[in-house]
């Protein structure tokens, strides 16, 4: 690397970044301004890949994951928390970058690196695995076993919110099957969501080729994209991102056979039961609802009340909302920071807008003051308003009143996402027999929407994807091989 890691985040000028693959930083052919959501201004001048660069990161990966594959587990888990070492160590450093790229307000940018770093180190015990299985036989003098083997090259697509965590998820799991790993970042965190995870992983002396990353400029994926299908040694394309994108990806890697794990957004509902603590269902409702501006898939989109609290929980929700402090990401105060570009900021407005306009009434919120959109509230939203159905990936979300658990159920079901949802109820028993019912990979009693542990199959059905996080995923990345050992001769029927 031409500068150091602490070199480009520190200096002073606007830094310029290069990308990864083979163990070195290379210069790109050109290089894009990445911008800071909340000033307006050039954070870095990132490297701007396309198709030479995607093949070489590629062939880098396939070079490399012979080796790798083959590396004891020791050796692996030495990696992993000498990473996770590097990330504590640079924690204060980190946040503040990320922060500053994709918005992300500095508790929450400080609190990604504490769970990075944490990943890291469960991580290190997922090497240990992908077990073999001894199977019975109906031949005598046979031994079967399965074992797993590990895909090959994946191809991960990293997004830019929570870009530091979920960046590290799509190269950890892959990296504790025994593949090898090439990351393209989102253009709107190339830094966050991929550059940082090849200088950490440099730093901490995991071998050439394992981790390779090449960033593009806004709206040129296309020829990385087209790389990645066209190899026959990326065995598995790995996205965390969008439904729209996912769709493409999966009828690409359907006409070229190669494996997809989608972790996608989601329209999650909270559901609350007449029996709650209303104080309590407001705080949590507001947590699930706003953290991180909206900008994350487990974020709380609906709120399905019991109509017999309806109104108190309403007031003193809109209340609670309309005290959050909003602004630059930096300040330790700010719970509402900017969404991640104007785009963003568009899609909220026409979302509220189309509402409103349609019946719904909006309780707070609807403003924005450069990217910094107010939290949002709206009730009466009627089903042919986009924001009904369609995650808006911001600070809205919409209340609606129920009359019965059942039918709040039936609510929550009747979008076709899956992935993360919330039961609130004081009979703690009652919402476990619900919980089966609503049709999502993830449903919290007790718990927002916003729940995740390191450990635990993370991941949606129907359109909120497939494939699990934590150790379930190593069950993605990697092959089952029935190997049959037979001691003595067999007859033949011919």
């Amino acid at each position: 690397m031409t500068d150091t890691a602490v070199t480009q985040a520190e200096s002073i000028a606007t830094p310029t970044y290069q990308w990864y693959a083979g163990g070195r930083w290379r210069t790109a052919p050109g290089v894009f301004d990445d911008f800071e959501p909340y000033t307006g201004d050039v954070f870095a001048h990132a490297p701007d890949c396309g198709a030479e660069e995607a093949r070489f990161a590629i062939s880098a990966a396939a070079d490399a994951f012979g080796a790798w594959a083959e590396t004891g587990p020791a050796e692996r888990a030495r990696l992993f928390f000498k990473a996770a070492e590097i990330v504590r160590r640079r924690r204060a450093e980190i946040a503040g970058i990320l922060a500053r790229e994709t918005g992300s307000t500095l508790p929450f940018s400080t609190f990604q690196q504490d769970l990075v770093a944490a990943t890291l180190e469960q991580a290190a015990s997922w090497v240990y695995l992908p077990k073999g299985e001894v199977l019975q036989s109906n031949l005598p003098g046979t031994h079967s076993i399965g074992v797993r083997r590990p895909l090959g090259v994946v191809a991960s697509f990293t997004p830019w919110n929570g870009a530091n965590i979920l960046s590290w998820r799509a190269v950890l799991n892959p990296l504790a099957a025994g593949c090898t790993v090439v990351v393209k970042p989102s253009e709107y965190a190339p830094i966050s969501a991929g550059l940082m995870v090849a200088e950490i992983a440099e730093e901490a002396g995991f071998p050439p080729g394992v981790v390779n990353v090449v960033p593009h400029a806004p709206g040129a994926a296309g020829p990385i994209a087209d790389e990645f299908f066209a190899s026959e040694d990326v065995r598995c394309i790995n996205l965390i991102g969008g439904v729209k994108t996912a769709r493409m990806l999966a009828e690409r890697a359907g006409r070229t056979l190669k494996r997809t794990v989608l972790e996608l957004g989601g329209y999650n509902p909270m559901i609350i039961l007449d029996d709650v603590d209303v104080d309590y269902a407001v705080r949590m409702a507001t947590f699930g609802s706003f953290f991180h501006q909206g900008q994350i898939c487990l974020n709380t989109r609906k709120i399905i009340i019991q109509r017999r609290i309806y109104d108190e929980f309403l007031t003193k929700f809109v209340e609670r909302t309309r005290s959050l402090p909003s602004g630059d990401p930096l300040d330790p105060r700010t719970i509402i920071g900017p969404l991640v570009h104007q785009g963003a900021v568009n899609l909220m407005d026409e979302r509220v807008r189309e509402a409103v306009r349609l019946g719904a009434t909006l309780h707070t919120g609807g403003t924005h003051e450069g990217l910094v959109f107010q939290p949002t509230i709206l009730t009466d939203v009627p089903p042919g308003a986009t924001a009904a159905s369609e995650e808006t990936f911001g600070p809205l979300v919409i209340v609606e009143p129920v009359d019965t658990a059942e039918e709040a159920v039936a609510v929550a079901n009747r979008v076709q996402y899956g992935l993360t949802s919330t039961i609130l109820a004081g009979d703690t028993y009652r919402a476990f027999e619900l919980a089966p019912k609503v049709l999502h990979g993830i449903v919290n009693v007790n718990a927002p929407t916003v729940n995740d542990e390191i450990h635990a199959p993370m991941g949606g059905v129907r359109d909120s994807g497939w494939g699990r996080t934590g150790p379930d995923s190593l069950a993605d990345f990697t092959d089952v091989i029935w190997i049959n050992t037979t001691s003595q001769e067999r007859e033949f029927p011919f």
